[in-house]
């Protein structure tokens, strides 16, 4: 390829995986009906004070889990509801995995670049198969910054020793996409309305 670019780095969440519903609303929308479980409480007693040192590999996800559990579901196991949460959130875009794969056949590396704690990250790359797809992974706990913070973006960089203007990401949070520009690196705001093939074409 004559561009200078050289890895695709593609988010998780938004793009190549989705709720399981066709309708689009997040894991938790049917949180109450199914666990009895309010998504309230959980953001309010989990998300929101825990969720950023999680996310970032400061801090445990069952750690911090349990707890919470055992004072607003205690009925329901830690095991329990991580299998729901991480099974209602795993419908694979199949199409869009298959087209990045013809990149890679033209000599692009796919990297995931993607915020995640270590057990989903693991269930991301072994159950739903990612592993089999991707040359590398840079996932926010294991980086030590989630995105859009800077330190995310440089530091993932440095890990492929490639420099920023070889790298594009492919991301629906338009802050991500934006913070990636700030760091040097190409990137597109994914919505899923244009061909992947178009939307790369200005960088190839």
């Amino acid at each position: 390829m004559a561009s200078s670019l050289k890895t695709l780095m593609v988010d998780v969440d938004g793009v190549l995986v989705h709720a399981n519903s066709e309708d689009g609303r997040s894991w938790f929308t049917r949180l109450h009906e199914d666990l009895q479980i309010s998504p309230d409480d959980l953001y309010e007693k989990f998300f929101a004070p825990h969720w950023n040192e999680i996310v970032t590999g400061q801090a445990g996800l069952l750690e911090r889990l349990e707890p919470v559990l055992a004072e607003i579901a205690p009925r329901i196991s830690s095991s329990d509801f991580l299998a729901y949460w991480f099974g209602q959130d795993a419908r694979v875009d199949t199409t869009l995995l298959a087209e990045f794969q013809r990149y890679r056949a033209m000599g692009l590396k796919m990297h995931l670049a993607t915020n995640q704690e270590h057990l989903r990250a693991a269930y991301l790359l072994e159950t739903l198969g990612l592993s089999a797809h991707v040359d590398r992974v840079h996932y926010s706990a294991a980086v030590g910054h989630r995105k859009p913070d800077r330190g995310f973006f440089d530091t993932v960089a440095a890990s492929v020793d490639l420099a920023p203007e070889n790298l594009i990401l492919i991301d629906d949070t338009l802050p991500n996409v934006e913070a990636a520009r700030d760091a040097g690196w190409h990137a597109v705001h994914w919505t899923g309305e244009d061909p992947l093939a178009d939307v790369l074409a200005p960088y190839l």
